[in-house]
């Protein structure tokens, strides 16, 4: 996932990246590297194999009229996302596409560096595709990013703690209330992510959505935008976030975890709930196969929806992965949209989904044999990422997030009646170059 955090007011990206080019050497650089066929591919870093493996089976596919190339992006994700603009900022053509993490696309979209699809290539590419990936994947009512990779937070429980509390998780009407005083009645903790990062973000939007909700309002109109975090809504996800923070239930490192963090408390003897995304479940049997872990943890475990935070509406589940975008600076256009069509047909990212272990966004994956056996929740998956809430589409959203982490941070100290609104008021004054991040 492509990421980034603002340390002082981010500016426009073309602002942002003039001062750095000239020691990149990235202007003017580039050309048809590898040949008028060759198509390179700039990608998060995978130790599976699985991408060279579909990069190579497309190639072939392809009978000649391309030869995919992978350029590997940093591991973290400020490097990933640096690399991306500096080389877009600098037009350098030898980038054909790359993956892009789905709050950026607009960013990038705005500042005139990805290629739009035509309304017969979106046809093609997003046939099968589920519905809410595709949403983070426009502007402007354009098509700028084909869903590849689409992962969803799922709510995972031990089901002797659920049994002892009397709740079913799997209910229709569960809700975040629900789970915290049942974890509360058993002694047991919900694992979450509090830290200040985006996993934060992911927290908060994620309630502001399932409660009706919306951090900011059209979107479109940039930094102009509606800000409405500020709203019942917005004062509902603050109350459970407080709730939770405050009470028995809450993971003593709360305001530090991350995703691992929760994934070992929730493994161990307190564990109870856990918001976490599936390779959660991938890793607790890993730790199985080491001998870290007791087999009889995975046997008490199950899965259910993200709660709700309204008993009657459905929840908006959390969504991450990434889109892959062409470069309007390629000479290849026609050769990579060939390319993406063929890295995202169910075959191909069959064998993404089962080698590198990331949910897919082509629906139709959920029903294969293979990879029902491995994730037996693959309907759960399936659901939860079409009917998904995505955090703001903005080309603004990092300044949006780290506002929004900073004035919800720590989550104990979350005050329903007063953060919503200072969380306003900063991405406001800082959008407008009021204030400074």
């Amino acid at each position: 996932m492509i990421g980034s955090r603002t340390s002082g007011r981010r500016r426009s990206v073309a602002a942002a990246t003039v001062a750095v080019l000239a020691s990149t050497g990235l202007v003017g650089c580039g050309g048809d590297a590898g040949g008028a066929r060759t198509l390179n591919w700039y990608i998060n870093p995978d130790n599976t194999g699985s991408t060279q493996e579909v990069a190579t089976q497309c190639s072939r596919n392809s009978n000649g009229r391309y030869t995919i190339a992978i350029s590997v992006l940093p591991a973290t994700a400020d490097g990933q996302r640096e690399q991306i603009v500096r080389r877009l900022a600098a037009g350098d053509p030898s980038i054909d596409f790359m993956t892009i993490d789905p709050p950026y696309n607009p960013e990038l979209a705005s500042a005139g560096w990805l290629y739009e699809f035509s309304e017969q290539e979106r046809a093609a590419l997003l046939t099968d595709i589920l519905e809410s990936p595709i949403e983070s994947a426009e502007w402007k009512g354009k098509l700028v990013g084909v869903p590849y990779s689409a992962n969803t937070q799922l709510l995972w429980y031990r089901k002797s703690v659920a049994k002892a509390a009397g709740v079913d998780p799997t209910s229709p009407d569960f809700t975040w209330d629900t789970m915290i005083d049942a974890a509360v009645q058993t002694n047991k903790i919900i694992s979450e992510q509090g830290k200040r990062y985006e996993g934060y973000m992911v927290w908060v939007n994620g309630l502001i959505e399932s409660a009706g909700g919306a951090i900011i309002r059209d979107n479109e109109r940039g930094r102009d935008a509606t800000i409405a975090i500020d709203s019942p809504e917005g004062q509902e996800a603050a109350r459970i976030i407080n709730k939770l923070a405050t009470s028995p239930a809450a993971d003593p490192a709360l305001s530090n975890a991350d995703e691992e963090v929760g994934r070992n408390t929730f493994q161990g003897d307190r564990g109870g709930f856990m918001l976490n995304w599936p390779y959660a479940y991938a890793s607790l049997q890993g730790n199985i196969a080491d001998g870290i872990t007791d087999p009889s943890v995975l046997e008490d475990v199950a899965w259910a929806r993200y709660p709700r935070v309204k008993a009657n509406l459905p929840s908006k589940p959390p969504i991450g992965g990434a889109n892959i975008g062409v470069s309007k600076f390629s000479t290849k256009k026609d050769l990579a949209v060939e390319a993406i069509q063929c890295l995202v047909s169910a075959p191909m990212q069959k064998i993404r989904f089962l080698g590198l272990g990331d949910p897919v966004a082509t629906g139709a994956v959920y029903d294969d044999p293979d990879v029902r056996a491995k994730y037996p929740m693959a309907d759960l998956m399936r659901e939860s990422i079409n009917d998904a809430g995505p955090r703001p589409i903005t080309p603004y959203y990092g300044d949006v997030s780290a506002a929004i982490q900073r004035t919800w941070h720590t989550p104990a100290s979350v005050d329903p009646a007063t953060t919503p609104a200072e969380s306003a008021q900063l991405i406001d004054d800082v959008l407008h170059d009021r204030r400074l991040l």
